[in-house]
């Protein structure tokens, strides 16, 4: 178990220093980093194509990475918006890593790209660990999906600079207990912004974008007191997370999860021109 352990703590580590270095790039260049997280049909997709979209209409120059076991679906949206996307298929990694991350916006990333959201791979537990060498950390949750979502995911929720709720537009229909929610965030994230959302509806609509072009402008973001908590010991992100050797991450039988953030284990795909989907919710 010791073993395990410390090799996990050394996988995190190296994903640390490739964090730290891609987001010393990424700045040096003027592109801020905007990692999203949430559980699988949370309407992230639905929520950024929206964003994306309305940065095109600012004249914001935006780009849009999306992670997926498998299915370029998310990518075919986000190209609707018109700027440049790019999928990448993890074939059963449960989470994007810092190298995987830098390998694949290497010779892609338009150089005047100032805001890069990263759509992590639809799962709470394996992305809350890894940095990405992002400047602003979302968690996003549906209304459908429980108000005790922060309290069953706490690193996910406690190192979030930004809470989204989306889908609000049937928050009746749920019986969405906003209260509640809102109480479970500050539980475990306190003074965390929670932020309304509902892409069909317009609610909310750009204030991720604000929030993400003012952390690329430089303005104070929300230090989680997790993240706190764990600089202090030494460690960069939520590396309190520990799994037994038997736990599942989703990967196949055979997946390695020993690997470090050089281990190439994805496939990445332009998308500059996609003929429309259907509209999402």
């Amino acid at each position: 178990m010791c073993r395990v352990v410390d090799l996990r703590q050394a996988v995190l580590a190296k994903n640390d220093v490739a964090a730290q270095v891609l987001r010393a790039e990424l700045t040096a260049r003027g592109t801020t980093v905007v990692n999203l997280l949430s559980s699988p049909g949370s309407g992230k997709t639905a929520l950024l194509e929206r964003e994306l979209l309305l940065a095109r209409e600012r004249g914001v120059a935006v780009a849009a990475l999306t992670a997926d076991l498998a299915t370029e679906n998310d990518a075919v949206r986000l190209a609707r918006s018109g700027v440049p996307v790019k999928q990448v298929l993890t074939d059963g990694l449960c989470h994007l890593e810092a190298g995987m991350l830098g390998r694949h916006l290497d010779g892609w990333l338009p150089e005047d790209t100032r805001l890069l959201f990263v759509e992590n791979v639809g799962n709470l537990v394996c992305p809350a660990t890894y940095d990405l060498g992002e400047s602003l950390r979302v968690v996003l949750a549906s209304v459908t999906e429980g108000e005790d979502k922060p309290l069953k995911y706490p690193t996910a929720f406690g190192l979030a600079q930004l809470v989204v709720v989306t889908k609000t537009d049937i928050a009746r229909a749920v019986e969405f207990d906003e209260a509640a929610f809102r109480a479970h965030v500050q539980q475990v994230n306190p003074g965390v912004e929670v932020v309304l959302t509902s892409a069909r509806a317009g609610e909310g609509l750009g204030v991720l974008l604000d929030r993400a072009l003012a952390a690329g402008a430089g303005a104070a973001t929300h230090t989680p007191v997790m993240a706190r908590q764990q600089q202090s010991h030494g460690h960069g992100h939520g590396h309190d997370h520990d799994h037994g050797p038997d736990h599942d991450h989703g990967h196949g039988p055979d997946h390695d999860h020993g690997h470090g953030p050089d281990h190439d284990h994805d496939h990445g795909h332009d998308h500059p021109h996609v003929q429309p989907a259907a509209q999402p919710r």
